[in-house]
């Protein structure tokens, strides 16, 4: 996620980040000896820039984790396959986790797979992960303070094959496999040490203990600047650490991977091609130049060189004339919601009109979120009303209508009402104060409305879609400034100190390794990718209500598309271009998490 976890960004992560094309989950016919390249584009701009599996939110994106990471480094337990984001126990590392004393207990027994360097993948293994994750949760984007693993962990060990972890409380069993332990990735010994010869002992320390906290951190400290580190991702170091279906051979500071099966994977889908490239673009359009040149396996395209829309959700329309004796067109929707993040935390008056809730509808009431979908993206998206994905299942949320359908006069209507006069064509404070028809709290007689936006350049789609809702807030009556950057700036730029009021890095969140698609990461207070630090006690309360007990995520949704902590922004599908010639036993889909899984696929 995620920006997606996925950032996590749906691609966010990202994204999304476009999803990315997996085979199901039925073996495909596997050759004698792999043979063959699989050319992968990465989504532009979003190239992978961070190897070690314990990332900060500045890094936790996608591109980062199911296109890059997760092909060499398995998770505990996986999740997607195919086009389902469901829980995989056959993928999975350990077996499924056991609940007990009134889910306050959780027993995980593991497989025996093994790292590349011959090291079984045991108790310690992810003891060195909970053990860093104690140490610090904050530097880890998964972290949500109070909540879940670690904070309420009261004690965990290992030994041989068995985790034993101990709550403080009862936890949902699905809250806590889908959003805690399926982002444990257990680490090799020859990673446990402070530098390139100095080992140390985080792996083998007691949970929580001072010593084992100390140890812990400097191996954190090492480890995150070798993670960014591009130079050495294909080394022995980390390549020695390997427990996926690939190894990485090479890698170029533009982001260019070259991966080889590993031949040491005990999982059951061995790989069927002798080479993986991914290629790093930084627009759109030199990714399509590839895909003109028949020079890609898989690839994306931007909506805006289709002649021809969708004829339903869900549906594929004709593909780009010049692609489509080599490629066929696959879409699906993502396990994620879009959205753009607002900045709370800013003490200028922009910021202070963020807090407003009536200028927040106003704002949502000019997105005209179906034309949008018609127009940017080609009839390729859905619209976006609350923080659920699109294809949430109604058994964990009733159907979110929405509050604020696209609607100019009410969006001028409640900005009047609140003490907003148009001088000069602009919306200018002249009622201020905290009353009953006055501007608001830290707004002052005379301020403009006005708003600095910052997004992620390279889509033409998402040019297209902030430029229209930019038009249509300064027709509104409110000044807008805004620039872009690459979508690894962006989504460093909103999770750190520069200013703006309303950051879109173009594909919101991705529930992954989050799977369960509950608030906490997002809106409680201290969540790891609360980004505009949004806060608000009933919020709280139905979030926890939903992880805790049985209670739905309907309440939680409902609350979260009439509050708007975020801007809904329309959802596009990722467009993949898949060519004619490859091969996978039951066809292509795209993932809704995003995982790039290319040991189903073949020539």
């Amino acid at each position: 996620m995620n920006v997606g976890h996925s950032l996590r960004l749906a691609f966010a992560t990202i994204v999304v980040l476009g999803a990315a094309i997996v085979g199901s989950a039925a073996s495909a016919t596997v050759a004698a000896e792999p043979s063959g390249t699989i050319a992968f584009a990465e989504a532009p701009g979003a190239n992978p820039n961070f190897i070690f599996p314990y990332l900060g939110c500045a890094y936790s994106s996608v591109n980062n984790i199911n296109q890059f990471q997760t092909l060499m480094f398995r998770p505990l337990y996986w999740f997607g396959l195919g086009g389902s984001a469901e829980f995989v126990p056959s993928l999975s590392l350990a077996n499924r986790p056991v609940f007990s004393h009134g889910d306050r207990t959780v027993t995980i027994t593991m497989k025996g797979w093994r790292f590349a360097d011959g090291q079984v993948v045991n108790a310690r293994s992810v003891m060195f992960f909970l053990n860093m994750y104690k140490a610090d949760p904050t530097a880890y984007c998964g972290y949500n303070a109070g909540e879940g693993v670690p904070d309420q962990v009261k004690s965990a060990a290992g030994h041989g094959n068995t985790v034993r972890i101990n709550f403080t409380t009862s936890v949902n069993p699905n809250w806590i496999l889908d959003n805690y332990l399926s982002q444990i990735t257990p680490m090799p010994d020859r990673w446990d040490r402070t530098s390139g010869s100095q080992l140390s002992t985080c792996a083998k320390g007691t949970f929580g203990a001072t010593s084992t906290d100390t140890a812990c951190n400097a191996v954190l400290t090492y480890l995150t600047k070798e993670g960014s580190t591009t130079s050495t991702f294909s080394s022995a170091f980390w390549q020695g650490g390997v427990d996926g279906p690939w190894r990485l051979t090479s890698f170029s500071a533009a982001g260019n991977a070259t991966l080889q099966p590993n031949s040491k994977y005990r999982g059951p889908q061995k790989a069927q091609v002798r080479f993986v490239k991914e290629i790093a673009f930084t627009t759109i359009q030199a990714e399509e130049s590839e895909l003109l040149n028949n020079d890609l396996s898989i690839g994306y395209i931007d909506p805006s060189v289709l002649t021809g829309p969708a004829p339903a959700p869900g549906r594929v329309g004709p593909n780009w004339v010049p692609l489509a004796s080599h490629y066929s067109l696959v879409t699906g929707t993502a396990w994620s919601f879009n959205y753009a993040a607002y900045n709370f935390t800013s003490s200028d008056p922009n910021g202070a009109a963020v807090t407003q809730l009536y200028i927040r509808q106003a704002l949502q009431y000019a997105v005209d979120q179906r034309s949008l979908i018609e127009n940017a993206d080609k009839g390729y998206g859905s619209a976006i009303d609350s923080p659920l994905p699109p294809s949430t299942p109604r058994t964990l949320s009733k159907l979110i209508v929405n509050p604020y359908p696209f609607n100019f006069a009410a969006a001028r209507t409640l900005l009047s009402a609140h003490g907003w006069t148009l001088q000069n064509n602009v919306q200018t404070c002249t009622e201020p104060g905290t009353g009953a028809g006055q501007c608001g709290a830290n707004i002052a007689q005379g301020y403009q409305l006005s708003f600095n936006v910052v997004w992620a350049a390279g889509s033409p789609s998402l040019d297209e879609t902030l430029t229209s809702e930019i038009a249509n807030w300064q027709s509104l009556g409110i000044l807008i400034t805004h620039s872009t950057d690459t979508f690894n700036n962006v989504i460093s730029d909103c999770t750190g100190a520069k200013p703006f009021e309303i950051c879109a890095w173009g594909y919101g969140w991705s529930y992954v390794p989050s799977n369960y698609p509950s608030g906490e990461s997002l809106f409680l207070p201290g969540g790891d990718f609360n980004v505009g630090n949004y806060g608000n006690a009933q919020m709280s309360s139905l979030i926890r209500s939903s992880i805790y007990g049985t209670t739905t995520l309907g309440a939680y949704a409902s609350f979260a598309a009439q509050q708007l902590p975020v801007l809904y922004q329309p959802q596009a599908n990722s467009l993949v271009e898949v060519a004619r010639t490859l091969k996978s036993a039951v066809g292509f889909t795209p993932n809704p998490l995003g995982d790039f899984m290319p040991e189903y696929f073949h020539y």
